[in-house]
């Protein structure tokens, strides 16, 4: 089938603003819009600049949106798109720094604040730390995030306050907090009781709609949000005894 890659071309060096830039591509073999780009770029136009790295939907790299919708481009067939023209652009909400391939340091910032690892106790490496199924399967879509970053592109409210922190953050905080394992104080929980934590989502839910991994970040925004409520209670009734 031929299709037509109508893809959005920057570079900061050079070009005043983005524009787009068409490529005829044929291909008779089922490929992934990764494989047509790569293609593109060795047959066409080496300058054109995207990331790619594990092409198994696991390492996010090769987040863009295509024909207006965020996926992965290692997953996205060309024959799903049902259309002869391909509209590739990079994520939004985060600066280009050529061609597709943005600046993720915002959104890594904003992951590092929540501390995005287990507050545990120490225990004997030989005993491990045995934990319920049933206390996995709470947090299982949360784990399941590949920090692809396609949430963050898609809300709105990163797009005009730069203290949010953004879908993942807050859906990753959540993982951990709902962890059994996890000893993290309030205090830390209380850090994201602000305009730029929990409360600054507008619950939309454009996060959950871009999410290629059906991890619904919204999900465990709210999920904070109902915790900080019902321990500020549980403390208020301490303090009135």
């Amino acid at each position: 089938m031929d299709y037509i890659f109508r893809i959005l071309r920057f570079d900061p060096k050079k070009d005043q603003d983005p524009y787009f830039q068409d490529f005829s591509y044929e291909s008779e073999e089922k490929k992934s819009v990764l494989e047509a780009l790569m293609d593109i770029r060795n047959d066409q136009d080496s300058t054109i600049s995207f990331r790619y790295s594990c092409r198994e939907a696991i390492c996010g790299s090769c987040a863009i949106v295509i024909n207006g919708n965020f996926d992965l481009a290692c997953r996205t067939d060309l024959e799903s798109l049902r259309s002869p023209l391909v509209v590739i652009e990079p994520l939004p909400n985060l600066e280009i720094q050529k061609d597709l391939v943005v600046d993720m340091d915002p959104f890594w910032e904003a992951l590092q604040k929540i501390e995005p690892y287990l507050h545990s106790e120490k225990i004997e490496s030989s005993q491990g730390h045995l934990v319920d199924d049933r206390d996995m399967d709470r947090i299982f879509q949360f784990v399941n995030c590949i920090m692809c970053g396609c949430c963050y592109a898609a809300c709105p409210v990163a797009s005009r306050d730069e203290r949010y922190l953004g879908p993942a953050a807050l859906a990753k905080l959540y993982r951990f907090v709902r962890d059994p394992r996890d000893i993290r104080p309030f205090a830390d929980l209380s850090r994201v009781n602000t305009e730029g934590g929990v409360w600054g989502c507008d619950t939309i839910f454009e996060c959950n709609k871009a999410c290629p991994k059906d991890v619904r970040p919204a999900d465990g925004i709210v999920a904070l949000r109902k915790k900080l409520v019902i321990e500020k209670i549980k403390r208020l009734f301490r303090l009135g005894r």
